[in-house]
C-alpha cells in the first residue's frame, strides 16, 4: 500500500456510526466509510482525482498539497 502523507484528513463519527473523512485543504472533498481506514482510503482517492482535475484544467493546487507533485 502506498502512504500519501501530505493529504491531511480529518475524521469524525456520525450519530449513525458511520465515519466521515474530509480533506480540509480541499473544501467539499469528503467520504463516508464503515471504518476509519475505509473512509480515509476513499477520501484520499477522491482528493487525488480532484487534484488531478485541478492540474489538468490549469487551476492552482492548494499550497499544503503541492508537495505531492514535487519531483
Amino acid at each position: 500500500m502506498v502512504e500519501i502523507q501530505p493529504i491531511r484528513v480529518e475524521i469524525e463519527r456520525e450519530e449513525d456510526g458511520r465515519i466521515l473523512a474530509s480533506v480540509p485543504d480541499l473544501p467539499g472533498v469528503m467520504a463516508y466509510g464503515s471504518t476509519e481506514d475505509e473512509a480515509v482510503r476513499r477520501v484520499k482517492a477522491i482528493a487525488l482525482q480532484v487534484l488531478a482535475d485541478m492540474i489538468e484544467s490549469g487551476e492552482n493546487v492548494p499550497e499544503p498539497l503541492k508537495a505531492l507533485f514535487a519531483a
